[in-house]
């Protein structure tokens, strides 16, 4: 049979054309699906992930934590009873999302209890009692203290409102009336819910928080999705406590193939799901494919019109050939996926690089309750801060207000505690002035620690120019009448985390830091006393004057302690 050259050559040409393009099609798609895949996981993981740590820092950072320091602050011997609930009033105040905190006594019905007004205000308005709805029972405390729940969030719904509430209890050593008190809050946790809602992966995949019976939550509408095998794989692990993280492909019921990761939050009894269909994940490979069939058509469209041009030239149509297929073959299919997960990875990298903004604001926030050598000791412990200290030469000073027990019974709680704060923001600035860094603030009194070279010298200046404040503060205040005494001693501290393992404070320890404690509880009004060792090596400084005082006898010490006196300059010559 005869079998014309023009269409061998055809033939050919067209195989030549379409197989080695096909091959490298489909390697190529398979490649592409493999990248994706991984990106995509990756991608999953890393938003489940980090919805987990915007919970669990959500749940300690902006609740618990200053809920334990409102416990605290109830549970000072120093407040009586009006002043306690002042502070439930100014807490309430000041933590976001939390809608209520009460005072509940045992064997009592009648807590003592604080709301938020605008809740409290929407539940009026569905014809609900605010002191009903958010009132933790007797029996709920009697349950968390039973299963050594303290602390740990109990989540409820509010059906009327679609709210989803926490509930968390904290136990004062303080009791009334012998009988044991618990501080209870409720927080609303919507905030919670907008993270899920406005995070960026919400909008090409689906964020679901499920618990442990398997219903969603953070939602308005609860459902039950116990048809996800990625949900039953969760649920056991949510029960049994456990935090394994994991990965799972899946199809659902509606025969959709789908990707999926889950995480587990710390302090809450949920998963947190992230899926992303099949479909979705492989988009790319998709265009990648309808482009591979365009260029093959085009290939193909190239080859036949080759073919019929150079079936008169034996040669020249196979060369040409050739070189259509190897530039087809050698295209830049890698650049577009590298191109294309290059995008990906730009994409994933913006969405961390905007989670890692949150947390510094908290942190900043968080610093604030912290001294610079916390962060520090934080910052260089590696793995986590073990208790513990090293010993240091350092300058301390503590400084204490004068006439504030008379001034904070006269006032109301708000002016003194407005008072203190304009009188530590003013020796705050100084401290930080000097490159001192404040160790604490006790009631009235303020501890600073100065270390590296001129330290003694710097703890003077500090400590003399605090004075001078002070007396600005006096004039600006006069009704207040508060003065500041100061001491100063220099010597070896212990500087370490101590306490127990999961409450520690970073501080300093040792007698110097006793010595400066009582010579400041010696100083007059208005005077600064630092110790030999401080005079010694604070030395030739314009502007101050110092001056030897009678040795004084301290507490814990045989024998009277030399000590001098620091003022400014121009104080001295005034004088």
């Amino acid at each position: 049979m005869w079998f014309p050259l023009r269409l061998k050559f055809f033939v050919f040409a067209t195989l030549l054309a379409v197989a080695p393009l096909a091959i490298v099609g489909r390697n190529l798609e398979q490649l592409s699906r493999d990248e994706l895949k991984s990106a995509a996981n990756e991608d999953l993981t890393t938003v489940a992930a980090q919805l987990q740590g915007q919970f669990d820092t959500t749940y300690q950072g902006r609740w618990l934590s200053p809920l334990m320091v409102i416990r605290n602050g109830i549970d000072s011997d120093e407040l009586d009873v009006p002043q306690k609930v002042s502070l439930l009033t100014l807490g309430l105040q000041e933590l976001p999302d939390v809608v209520s905190m009460q005072l509940a006594v045992a064997g009592s019905n009648l807590p003592i209890m604080a709301t938020d007004q605008a809740f409290s205000n929407r539940l009026e308005a569905l014809g609900l009692d605010p002191v009903q709805v958010l009132t933790v029972p007797a029996d709920l405390i009697t349950s968390i203290e039973d299963t050594g729940q303290f602390g740990r969030p109990l989540i409820s719904r509010i059906e009327e409102t679609g709210s989803w509430i926490a509930t968390l209890a904290l136990p004062l050593n303080t009791k009334i009336a012998g009988r044991q008190v618990t501080l209870a809050a409720r927080i609303e946790l919507s905030s919670l819910s907008r993270l899920v809602q406005r995070h960026p992966f919400a909008q090409r995949g689906e964020i679901t928080v499920i618990d442990q019976a398997g219903r969603t939550v953070l939602q308005e509408d609860q459902n039950l999705v116990l048809d996800r095998e990625i949900v039953q794989s969760a649920l056991p692990l949510i029960v049994a406590g456990a935090r394994a993280n994991a990965l799972q492909t899946y199809t659902r019921p509606d025969g959709t193939d789908v990707l999926g990761a889950y995480a587990f939050p710390d302090w809450f009894p949920w998963a947190v799901i992230t899926e992303l269909t099949e479909e979705s994940a492989y988009a790319v490979v998709n265009a990648i494919t309808r482009q591979i069939m365009i260029i093959g058509a085009l290939g193909f469209a190239l080859a036949s019109i080759g073919a019929l041009i150079f079936a008169r030239r034996l040669t020249g149509p196979i060369l040409r050939i050739g070189e259509i297929v190897e530039k087809v073959g050698m295209g830049d299919f890698s650049a577009r996926v590298n191109n294309v997960t290059s995008r990906d990875e730009l994409g994933q990298l913006s969405g961390r690089v905007n989670t890692m903004i949150a947390e510094l604001g908290e942190r900043l926030e968080l610093m604030k309750f912290v001294s610079h050598g916390t962060m520090s000791a934080i910052k260089n412990s590696g793995e986590g801060m073990e208790r513990g200290g090293v010993r240091k030469k350092v300058s301390v000073i503590f400084t204490d207000i004068r006439g504030y027990t008379e001034f904070s019974e006269r006032v109301a709680p708000e002016v003194v505690i407005e008072a203190l704060n304009e009188y530590f923001e003013v020796q705050n600035k100084i401290v930080v002035q000097h490159q001192g860094d404040v160790d604490k603030f006790i009631g009235d009194a303020l501890v600073a620690v100065f270390e590296g070279e001129n330290m003694e010298q710097r703890a003077i200046c500090c400590s003399v120019q605090i004075i001078d404040a002070m007396q600005d503060l006096l004039e600006k205040f006069p009704d207040y009448n508060l003065h500041v005494g100061i001491g100063v001693a220099s010597g070896e501290v212990v500087m370490g985390a101590m306490g127990a393992a999961s409450r520690m404070d970073y501080t300093v320890l040792g007698s110097t830091v006793n010595l400066a404690a009582r010579l400041c509880s010696k100083a007059e009004p208005g005077q600064v006393l630092i110790d030999a060792a401080t005079r010694e090596a604070g030395t030739d400084m314009d502007g101050v004057a110092i001056d030897e005082l009678a040795a004084i006898p301290l507490k814990g010490y045989a024998d009277p302690v030399p000590t001098f006196g620091a003022r400014s300059a121009d104080r001295a010559a005034a004088e």
